[in-house]
């Protein structure tokens, strides 16, 4: 626009205060045009345990049913892992975490952060977009512990060696007064709150990198989890019911209120990493007997319930249709009944209910019961309601999906194993998959790759918690999910080329080091 000569004073003036403001408002409309991002996490819940996608399911969860009418459920979505370290490192770097220096099994107490400190991150990236950016819950991803003597346990166990007789009595070297780093804040967040691993010490709320209070008693041993200190008083139960009320509280903060800060016009991210319905199993007692799966399947009506709390603060504050809010799972369930807070897996079947639905394994498992799990997307007006895709997808992907939702960019050697999502959420028409393949990996470390209605795995047996495999049984197996999704037939005399095929496309992504066929959105 340009102003006229003979523009008096008092209306250049008044025109170009107007422009002034336009030119302020302008980034607050672009920001507008942004959806806000959530991304709720259950861990080790199952994706037969939802009650709209089985119909034998014995636990109620409305909410999620609820989600589902409202939005895309996908029917064939993958965790990176079939444990939970490693599936977090996959969704908040858009890379398979086998790749990273955790080959196998999970970080335990103490270890030290996973995700290297230039590594591009999910928030972090998002951050640059000008999001408001937090993580609520269990992070499970290694922190630099300070030490009184500077020394690190990794000094002496590998990441993800678990030794009770070196870890448990490495607490008391820790002073928990002092900063707790490469957490949450120092990769990407921009705030903090949750217990890290419920199970794990230190028992106790940690806030940004501070613990909230210090523990200063030892956890008695007939509580649940590995020993280690404890804040005074600390109650398993209150967990979850105290993750809701920050999440909601976050949801309606407004710009600039502490403990958030809150960019003023910014749309916000928030990891809402849950603790359940893993162990310890620890309902409140308004949920206990609100399902036929004894405590594990209350535990499930609870998570459910968080889901709901969250759909209603969206609804309260009218951030709702400018919202994309997404629930999955870290893995598949173990199916452990909860009693005592714990189980021996599979117990809950017991009641008659299968967190796996039809498919073989648990957590753990290369099987499809160890990686198969809930999704569910909701983003009113943009994915159409009641709507499912049978789309193979996976947790990696979430990086590259919100850089195309939000228009940032990252460089060649980020996200490796991401692709974008945006256009089956928008319902645009497939003339192909989306992915080329997708890798599956086990608590021991057994690959499998997946492409199309094709199975690979590379190895006998689960690779996990459900068995090594018969002796003389084939050292590879083979699976077509279409005619067998119960994989019972293992087809690999029967297919030698397909073997053979998928096992090259497997070691060719190992070699590359990537296996998103091209940067699905290139900063270079």
């Amino acid at each position: 626009m340009t102003l006229h000569r003979r523009m008096s004073p008092p209306l250049a003036l008044a025109v170009l205060l107007a422009l002034c403001a336009h030119c302020e408002a302008a980034p607050q409309s672009s920001n507008a045009q942004r959806p806000n991002i959530i991304i709720i996490l259950a861990d080790d819940m199952g994706f037969g345990d939802v009650a709209c996608q089985n119909p034998d399911s014995k636990i109620p969860t409305p909410f999620l049913d609820k989600l589902a009418t409202q939005g895309m459920r996908f029917t064939d979505a993958h965790s990176p892992s079939a444990v939970c370290t490693p599936t977090r490192y996959s969704l908040l770097t858009g890379t398979y975490a086998w790749r990273s220096a955790l080959k196998r099994s999970v970080l335990w107490p103490w270890d030290a952060p996973l995700i290297d400190e230039d590594t591009l991150t999910l928030p972090q990236m998002l951050s640059e977009q000008g999001y408001t950016t937090a993580c609520i819950g269990k992070w499970h991803l290694g922190w630099n512990w300070p030490t009184t003597d500077g020394s690190a346990i990794n000094d002496i166990i590998p990441l993800g060696k678990f030794d009770n007789k070196i870890r448990n009595p490495w607490y008391a070297k820790v002073n928990f007064s002092r900063p707790l780093g490469g957490g949450p804040t120092a990769r990407g967040f921009g705030y903090y709150f949750g217990d890290d691993v419920p199970n794990f010490p230190p028992y106790g709320f940690i806030e940004n990198d501070r613990m909230v209070t210090l523990p200063t008693v030892p956890k008695p041993e007939p509580m649940f989890g590995l020993p280690g200190p404890m804040v005074e008083g600390w109650d398993l139960t209150a967990v979850m019911p105290t993750l809701a009320k920050k999440a909601v509280d976050f949801i309606k903060a407004p710009a600039r209120q502490a403990p958030f800060g809150k960019k003023a016009n910014a749309p916000f991210f928030l990891y809402l990493s849950l603790t359940a319905p893993h162990t310890p199993i620890a309902p409140t007692e308004e949920f206990i007997g609100k399902s036929g799966a004894h405590r594990y399947g209350d535990f499930v009506n609870e998570v459910d319930w968080l889901v709901g709390q969250v759909m209603d603060a969206l609804s309260a504050t009218g951030q709702e249709e400018n919202t994309l809010l997404i629930f999955t799972s870290d893995n598949g369930s173990p199916g452990r009944d909860g009693e005592n807070m714990n189980g021996k897996p599979n117990t809950v079947r017991a009641y008659g209910h299968n967190p796996s639905h039809i498919y073989r394994g648990i957590k753990a498992d290369i099987w499809e019961g160890g990686h198969r799990v809930p999704f569910i997307a909701r983003w009113p007006k943009r994915i159409a309601a009641a709507s499912a895709s049978d789309e193979v997808i996976t947790h990696t992907d979430f990086m590259a999906t919100c850089a195309a939702l939000t228009g940032a960019t990252f460089p060649q050697d980020a996200a490796r194993d991401s692709y974008n999502l945006l256009p089956l959420l928008l319902g645009e028409e497939q003339t192909e998959p989306l992915r080329e393949a997708t890798v599956h990996h086990s608590i021991n470390g057994m690959f499998a790759i997946r492409q199309g209605d094709w199975k690979f795995i590379d190895g006998k047996g689960s690779g996990g918690w459900s068995g090594k495999g018969a002796a003389g049984a084939p050292p590879v197996q083979l699976f077509n999910l279409a005619k067998d999704p119960r994989e019972e037939h293992n087809l690999q005399e029967q297919h030698p080329d397909i073997v053979q095929r998928l096992s090259a496309l497997l070691a060719r992504y190992k070699r590359d080091g990537r296996s998103a066929i091209r940067p699905t959105n290139n900063a270079e």
